[in-house]
């Protein structure tokens, strides 16, 4: 079993609880007094930590009118530039020390994606104490070299990534110094459709390259996620905002915190139901047990009388001899009287 990794804190993986990071994102709205409601709802509905995304429009494109900087395909932001989409969605950097700040009071874990290197510097001046890949960056080896080389934990978002891709990015990251990485499950469609999750990936994502493997979920409501803890999910990345009627570029598919806290719970349910390997009785089954068929004297027997099937039978309770001994007490005789009612046992069988 792999150990767990300390983050930001807390052990992830093996027996250690899910990881519940609510994504801010965009859902601030450009709103500073608005992320903070976004950030004490978390802890509120039971997130373990926030994250934030730390780029501009500047660091992550540039502003171009052509056709492939332009939004299209049937997304939530189709006819946009990519320039407008993340002018709108980014999180202005001189509020993220505050919001680390008031995230680490509440007792919550704080991260961001950085998306470049300038993000990068400027997130090790905040003394953040762990980083996040969106899968988009997945494929920017100069990036995962960057945040490799400061050896702090990585979560690592594998959405469109083949398993090549997903290995050259470990390796990457390991080879520039960050040894402590997780990697999440992912499909970049936002909402994401039920029949696109392949939430037997993560099983095997753990399997191909031993590693803590949680999911990042874009779907409507907590189903996948539940799921996914169900099959070893260590970690659950769900996108947050107060109310999804107040619009907002990522509003569409994110959850309000009622829900977030629905997730936490349903989750916690199911780990306790998880358990471990274990056969034979539990505690809440010992008088169950009584419920069990064992072998009683069903008719009143004399001493030296013959057992039959008639004075001895299979029935409930449990706390005769085991049914195995049918046969073998059958054509005996009673070493004593026996009452009706009695359960049979090897002293009373000559």
């Amino acid at each position: 079993m792999k150990k767990p990794i300390l983050f930001n804190g807390r052990e992830i993986g093996a027996g250690a609880p899910v990881y519940f990071i609510a994504e801010i994102s965009a859902n601030h709205n450009q709103s500073y007094e608005r992320a903070v409601e976004v950030i004490k709802a978390a802890k509120a509905a039971g997130a373990d930590a926030v994250k934030l995304q730390t780029y501009t429009a500047d660091t992550i494109t540039i502003e171009s009118d052509k056709p492939y900087f332009r939004v299209g395909g049937g997304t939530l932001w189709d006819g946009a530039t990519l320039y407008q989409l993340y002018s709108e969605a980014y999180t202005p950097w001189e509020w993220q020390p505050h919001l680390k700040a008031l995230a680490e009071s509440l007792g919550l874990g704080f991260l961001s994606t950085p998306f470049d290197a300038t993000a990068v510097e400027f997130l090790e001046g905040m003394g953040v104490e762990s980083y996040k890949v969106a899968s988009s960056e997945l494929v920017d080896i100069s990036l995962l070299k960057c945040i490799g080389a400061t050896g702090k934990p990585v979560i690592l978002s594998c959405g469109m990534a083949t398993l090549a891709e997903i290995d050259e990015a470990i390796k990457t990251l390991n080879q520039a110094g960050s040894e402590n990485i997780i990697l999440l499950k992912c499909t970049s469609s936002y909402p994401c459709p039920p029949d696109e999750m392949n939430l037997l990936t993560i099983p095997h994502m753990e399997m191909t390259f031993g590693l803590q493997v949680g999911l990042s979920d874009h779907s409507m409501g907590y189903f996948a996620a539940v799921a996914a803890v169900s099959l070893g999910a260590c970690v659950v990345e769900k996108h947050l905002t107060l109310r999804r009627s107040d619009g907002g570029p990522d509003s569409a598919f994110s959850m309000e915190p009622e829900e977030f806290a629905e997730m936490v719970r349903a989750s916690r349910l199911v780990e306790r139901s998880l358990g471990r390997v274990y056969y034979g009785p539990t505690p809440s089954e010992k008088s169950p047990v009584l419920y069990r068929r064992s072998l009683f004297v069903c008719e009143s027997v004399a001493a030296g009388e013959l057992l039959t099937e008639q004075n001895v039978r299979s029935i409930r309770p449990g706390t005769g001899m085991h049914t195995r001994h049918y046969t073998d007490v059958i054509g005996k005789f009673a070493r004593r009287r026996l009452e009706k009612g009695t359960p049979l046992n090897w002293d009373m069988v000559d």
